[in-house]
């Protein structure tokens, strides 16, 4: 069995959660935390197969791809907060994984380094390193054209 998220890894779950929640409180985009499935749908017959993961934080803006199960399709934007136990799959089979199925931005936290690295899906469909982040930068949000993070008050520890 896995164990638990680090105190630190939910802490800063908690803090992402509650900067996006107050940005899009009023508007027409939802946010999950984990546990939400989502499920890519693989394959291209009639029978319903998915991919089902878990991240630990996605915004959805198009209600359509919601049900009582979860997402069923790329969320706008996902987040990731590395463990020790998750972290080699976050950054590889998730990373492959979001970039196949059109996740326009991937956020990958580093709780241990508080660094947080921004991925943007370019044109040709491949995520591209857009920049590496520091708890005293302000994060833009790209996939909203005025939300910017404070990493200071995502990374406040104590």
């Amino acid at each position: 069995m896995t164990p638990a998220p680090s105190r630190r890894h939910q802490k800063y779950s908690f803090n992402l959660g509650l900067e996006f929640g107050k940005y899009l409180e009023g508007k027409s985009c939802d946010i999950y935390s984990a546990p939400f499935d989502v499920r890519f749908p693989i394959g291209g017959g009639d029978e319903k197969t998915y991919t089902v993961v878990q991240p630990d934080i996605c915004v959805i803006c198009d209600k359509s791809k919601l049900d009582e199960k979860g997402c069923v399709g790329a969320p706008d934007l996902i987040i990731e907060i590395l463990s020790p136990y998750t972290g080699g799959k976050d950054a590889t089979i998730k990373f492959d994984l979001y970039q196949e199925q059109g996740v326009k931005e991937y956020w990958m936290v580093y709780p241990g380094e508080n660094l947080l690295d921004v991925f943007l899906l370019n044109n040709n469909g491949k995520y591209e390193l857009l920049k590496k982040y520091t708890q005293e930068d302000k994060v833009k949000v790209n996939i909203f054209e005025d939300l910017y993070i404070d990493l200071s008050k995502v990374f406040e520890d104590e």
